[in-house]
């Protein structure tokens, strides 16, 4: 299991046994390692131990492209109730996130990822966030699996083919089952309400996922000017 060495405002990830090198010394990771355990380099530079979490994820699992960003996340969790024993379904792995995310919650997740070199990152990723065994990395086009896949509570999408996806919820999720969709742009977005909304799917809606973060000086308090802070949107609805 790997775990983060934090160090004022530097934080490393390495596994029990590693040797690792810096400007501030070598750290010779003890075998026996634990969360809150005080590592020194031979210079002295103490290292603190800590388990990962959630939002860890997103800093430290190797990266194959733009992964989901963790307010994307939590809404994915909070909207669909994703939660320990549901069967999940998500197509369009990438770096995996989502998936970790999903499997550390006690979901058993099956991903498709297309590309062949990015599936096996995923994997790595999977191994790295501790959920190896509830989530299975399949590499392949999740649309020439469909006739075969049924009986999931959560079904999360981050495809260009999204809607043709979404035309098959009917037979993919169980009844009350949700669908949660993630696309950076708006025409894709309307297909899936679209296809939603044709194959009778409830409570169809889309949020447009923006944060802005807050600045405090002494002249005072305000939204920050660096940027609106768009990832995405998200369309979320329910089988009846």
């Amino acid at each position: 299991m790997s775990y983060l060495f934090v160090h004022e405002d530097r934080e490393y990830l390495l596994d029990p046994g590693e040797r690792f090198e810096s400007d501030l010394g070598i750290l010779e990771v003890p075998e026996d390692v634990e969360p809150g355990d005080v590592v020194e380099t031979h210079l002295g530079t103490g290292f603190t131990v800590r388990r990962l979490r959630g939002p860890d994820l997103f800093n430290h699992l190797e990266r194959t492209g733009a992964p989901m960003m963790p307010r994307d996340v939590g809404l994915v969790v909070g909207k669909t109730g994703v939660a320990a024993g549901d069967r999940v379904l998500d197509a369009g792995t990438g770096t995996g996130i989502l998936s970790a995310y999903m499997g550390r919650l006690g979901a058993d997740v099956v991903t498709y990822e297309i590309d062949p070199e990015f599936a096996e990152v995923a994997r790595e990723n999977m191994a790295v966030a501790g959920v190896e065994d509830a989530v299975e990395v399949r590499t392949g086009d999740v649309t020439d699996d469909l006739d075969e896949l049924s009986g999931f509570d959560v079904v999360t999408l981050d495809t260009e083919d999204a809607p043709t996806v979404v035309e098959r919820t009917p037979t993919l999720l169980d009844r009350g089952g949700s669908l949660a969709v993630y696309s950076p742009f708006v025409e894709n977005t309307r297909e899936v309400v679209v296809a939603a909304t044709e194959v009778g799917l409830d409570n169809v809606e889309t949020l447009d996922t923006i944060q802005r973060e807050m600045d405090f000086d002494d002249r005072g308090s305000r939204p920050s000017t660096g940027g609106v802070g768009h990832t995405g949107y998200l369309t979320f609805a329910r089988r009846p």
